[in-house]
């Protein structure tokens, strides 16, 4: 008889699942943009802290954003066997009918919360939904096309902030832009990492059909093009504040191509991705001098 984890290793086995580190970050973004990019200055703090609307509508985001990792882990069990064997959870602590319904239930709520926010909202959720499922199912497994999807749906989380609150729009895209640009370079470098136990599965992933060495060509004109086209921006938006925002993080930018340059081990392609979440979270600190 197979003996039944403990209630513990239960919970943090799910809060492992559905990754409340990177919930936590979204949470944060969220309520950043609100305070920093969308509410005037001199705004009440505990107002927008307080605002009903931002509540549901982070919580909206955050349910089908762990649904979305729930279905994923689902779909990748055999392949994360390999490629990560110590961050299974689907299998171990989790039976996979009890993930699944936990998909479902999150999705559920997620839709019917933005539902009563906005039609529009609502329908950024039903989309993202659905993305999630056919990138886990499918699109994860393509060249180039399961990177937008991931990188789209990161700069959903601050373009659905746009759609509601229809507040400094232009702030908004940029850093949504940002969101997008970083996500996508990271989901590139994840898939350099895994190409080993993704290759057996027959997944065509860019490093699995173009190599390594024209996969990081690659990156290095997007990581370019994407630096000159937010000065371009913010030179259009004549914001001196982004411009120096945006020198500051060429620091970290050219560390990063640096580091890919002489990247050659899963082990350097994982310090990688980790250094583009720190990006990330400098980006996003940024938003408090925009």
């Amino acid at each position: 008889m197979t003996r039944r984890p403990p209630l513990s290793a239960f919970i943090v086995g799910f809060l492992r699942l559905i990754r409340v580190q990177n919930l936590l970050i979204v949470v944060l973004t969220q309520y950043l943009a609100r305070l920093c990019l969308i509410d005037p200055p001199g705004s009440s703090l505990l107002r927008a802290l307080l605002d009903p609307a931002m509540l549901l509508l982070t919580f909206s985001t955050v349910c089908i954003a762990a649904a979305g990792y729930i279905i994923n882990d689902y779909f990748d069990v055999k392949i994360d066997i390999i490629n990560k064997p110590e961050r299974v959870i689907i299998g171990r602590y989790l039976k996979r009918r009890v993930a699944m319904g936990a998909h479902q239930v999150l999705n559920v709520v997620g839709c019917v919360v933005g539902l009563y926010l906005s039609r529009w909202v609502f329908l950024l959720d039903v989309l993202s939904v659905t993305l999630l499922w056919f990138y886990s199912a499918n699109f994860k497994r393509q060249p180039f096309v399961g990177n937008l999807v991931v990188a789209f749906l990161t700069a959903l989380s601050l373009l659905v902030l746009a759609v509601y609150y229809r507040q400094n729009v232009d702030l908004l895209l940029i850093y949504a832009s940002f969101a997008f640009v970083i996500t996508l370079v990271r989901e590139i470098i994840k898939d350099m990492e895994d190409v080993r136990g993704d290759a057996r599965f027959g997944c065509r992933t860019l490093p699995i059909i173009w190599g390594i060495r024209r996969t990081k060509t690659f990156l290095y004109v997007l990581i370019a093009s994407f630096i000159a086209t937010l000065f371009i921006i913010a030179g259009d938006l004549g914001n001196r504040h982004l411009d120096l925002i945006f020198l500051l993080m060429l620091a970290p930018i050219a560390w990063l191509v640096y580091r890919l340059v002489r990247a050659d081990t899963k082990r350097d392609f994982g310090y990688l991705s980790q250094l583009c979440k720190i990006i990330m979270l400098l980006g996003v600190g940024s938003m408090i001098w925009a």
